[in-house]
């Protein structure tokens, strides 16, 4: 696992030109100790499985000391982007590690699912948990333990969630590595590069690049040439006029009068790709793995509470209170948690958050063995806690990319939920067939995945917001409506940020419908009369299949966005978005078998990404930090607001009208949504 994640980061690397050099002489803090810590720790599994027996009598201290040594090491590191990833892998295989006695905890029916077989257990280093999981199964730290089936066909093995984390977190130190060179290069101390491609390291490569000695401004200037004086054969010619012509490309446009520079290949172009950027960013690649991370613990979550809620009690009605708990507090709470947001600490804010989501979904399973209904309040809590997250995270990410870079960080984060969806759902579902009635084993997982996105958040340096603080006037509920009645006036009278939130909610009843209805058009889709859920053959696969399409559009979506969002009006983008997802959406409606849905959704899924990032965008960049959380708590009420209600209205319809007919319906409104905002200049010129 390890090494599948270095060559997969050695191969992008040098794929966009990365150097094997720039790895070899790449300088970390400690990288004595890192080494020493890494020879100890697995000197000492191989010495203990040589039977030497002071290596068996010390193996706890051993251990300890070896990631105690490792941990603070990767730490003091953590400006090179993916060590503060691999930090915090590394904790999780030694707290599983230590809490055992200096055993890795490991699930037998794993192991058997990646098609090994019980023999290959290393008796003086894996400890068996329980297969029942329970109580003993906590406390052996089992969610952290070597329970990941990972049957790959060459490489067969059961991984801990320690383990991906160091794989990918390795992967992005080789590939940033490779690419753009030592993260903070120095001579005598002193920092020589901080932008955003790597320095001339070399008096050849300096003498390799073309110096441009007739000046740089006005017309008559001599042709660039080298460094000996000669000119750039094959490179440059000028024509008459003073119009320089590029040989292989033929273009006569120039930025600067009298020449012209060559188009660059695609391979340049990606590798100078604002993405391609912000991954050499450690504070933005740790942000962006860990909420990427954390939204696939989500998937498999989904689809482990539609085991544990849908298929055991085969209730529609029961399913869908689900959906109605989870959307409820955006709908009533998002306002008061964006105005207590900028008020507190917003980092703070997402690690509480995030541990207190953890402890929440800890205690699903163990709620639904219980009494179900008692899933239904969790659910809400949970939805609660997040509420206060997003509004945080929206305002953080302005405060940690520069604000060129700010609408490809916004598509970057959609990029990844993507990428969770699109791999999440498909493993998630095969991982919740395994387990069976262990399925609360993927609710812990999920637990996990949160703790991870809690500890890089308390690993980042994010600068803080300075905050006027108004007179004391009156009470302090007085105080708290001031600031709430703040928040929606700055939204009010912007007329583009307060036009695109009404569009959005316009535009997004859509979606309402299609969370809701989905399974049920399905079912329709298959020529089924019937409305339970988990009954028909293929409506399982269907259904996942038309959540892959939704996912691969997004991904198409966010590339899209990110590559030609800055050449682009993002209201131009606003309007063409919801034109064309509500075009998507009728044909979902209106598609008679399973092939055309899948393209439906992916058109919806492609350009909803489309006008969503632009919208994100919009808010970063006019919305003050101080009043960031509260604006964007007032733009998700107003929005998941209008959600429920079309999700409810078209569950009520559903009872009389066809599904398909309902999606058809609510997509002219989308479509219409965007010609309305074709013909508002706030929105259209934004």
């Amino acid at each position: 696992m390890l090494l599948m994640g270095i060559a997969v980061g050695l191969v992008l690397g040098l794929v966009l030109g990365g150097r094997v050099s720039a790895l070899i002489n790449v300088r970390l803090r400690f990288a004595v100790l890192i080494a020493a810590a890494v020879g100890v720790r697995f000197g000492t599994q191989y010495a203990i499985a040589q039977e030497i027996e002071l290596a068996d009598v010390f193996r706890w201290p051993l251990y300890a000391s070896a990631f105690a040594v490792l941990i603070g090491a990767l730490w003091l590191n953590r400006r090179a982007p993916g060590l503060l990833v691999v930090m915090v892998g590394v904790a999780f295989n030694a707290f599983a590690i230590l809490i055992n006695g200096g055993w890795m905890p490991v699930y037998e029916p794993a192991l058997a699912a990646a098609g090994l077989p019980a023999t290959d257990l290393s008796p003086t280093y894996h400890v068996v948990l329980p297969t029942e999981l329970g109580g003993q199964f906590l406390r052996m730290a089992g969610p952290i333990g070597d329970v990941i089936p990972f049957p790959f066909p060459l490489l067969p093995n059961v991984v801990s969630a320690g383990d991906v984390l160091i794989s990918i977190g390795l992967g992005w130190f080789v590939f940033t590595t490779l690419r753009f060179g030592d993260p903070e290069p120095e001579i005598a101390g002193v920092s020589l590069w901080a932008g955003p491609t790597r320095p001339p390291s070399t008096a050849a490569d300096i003498g390799a690049r073309p110096i441009l000695l007739g000046g740089g401004l006005g017309p008559g200037l001599a042709p660039p040439r080298t460094s000996a004086g000669e000119p750039l054969a094959g490179q440059w010619s000028v024509a008459p006029g003073d119009v320089a012509a590029h040989p292989a490309s033929g273009t006569a446009a120039s930025p600067w009068p009298g020449f012209s520079k060559p188009r660059p290949s695609w391979l340049a172009r990606l590798r100078t790709h604002p993405y391609v950027r912000l991954a050499r960013d450690a504070r933005f690649s740790a942000f962006w793995i860990g909420q990427t991370i954390s939204v696939f613990g989500d998937r498999l979550n989904q689809l482990a509470l539609a085991a544990l809620v849908l298929y055991q009690t085969q209730s529609a009605l029961l399913s869908g209170l689900v959906f109605v708990a989870a959307m409820v507090p955006n709908l009533v709470l998002s306002p008061i948690a964006g105005t207590l947001v900028d008020r507190w600490d917003q980092k703070r804010v997402m690690v509480v958050s995030d541990l207190l989501r953890a402890a929440l979904v800890l205690t699903l399973p163990v709620a639904a063995s219980v009494e179900l209904a008692l899933v239904y309040p969790i659910i809400f809590l949970m939805t609660t806690v997040s509420i206060f997250f997003r509004p945080a995270r929206s305002a953080v990410l302005p405060r940690i990319v520069s604000q060129d870079d700010l609408l490809a960080a916004n598509g970057a984060m959609w990029t990844g939920e993507t990428l969770a969806d699109i791999a999440g759902y498909p493993l998630a579902g095969v991982l919740v067939a395994f387990l069976g009635a262990n399925v609360a084993l993927a609710f812990w997982l999920d637990s996990v995945t949160y703790i991870v996105s809690a500890v890089l958040i308390a690993g980042l340096v994010i600068p803080p917001v300075t905050r006027t603080l108004a007179p004391k006037v009156g009470s302090a509920i007085s105080a708290f409506v001031a600031e709430l009645r703040d928040g929606w006036k700055f939204l009010r009278t912007s007329p583009p940020l307060f036009q695109n939130t009404l569009l959005g909610a316009m535009g997004q009843l859509s979606v309402g419908a299609t969370l809701a209805l989905t399974p049920f058009f399905v079912l329709e889709l298959l020529g089924h009369p019937a409305k339970v859920a988990g009954t028909i053959p293929g409506q399982s696969e269907t259904l996942g299949a038309i959540e892959a399409a939704i996912g691969i559009g997004n991904l198409v979506g966010g590339f899209v966005v990110g590559a030609i969002g800055t050449r682009m009006r993002k209201g131009t983008l606003v309007v063409g978005g919801f034109v064309l997802m509500g075009i998507g959406t009728i044909a979902l409606g209106i598609a008679g078998s399973t092939p055309l849905a899948l393209v439906a959704a992916a058109v919806i899924g492609l350009f909803n990404l489309v006008w969503l990032i632009p919208s994100q965008t919009l808010f970063g960049e006019r919305v003050p930090g101080e009043l960031m959380g509260r604006v964007v708590a007032m733009r998700g009420s107003l929005v998941y607001g209008a959600m429920t209600a079309a999700a409810a209205f078209s569950s009520f319809a559903a009872e009389v009208v066809p599904t398909g007919t309902i999606f058809a319906a609510l997509g002219l409104v989308t479509v219409l949504a965007g010609v309305v905002g074709a013909f508002l200049p706030a929105v259209r010129d934004a």
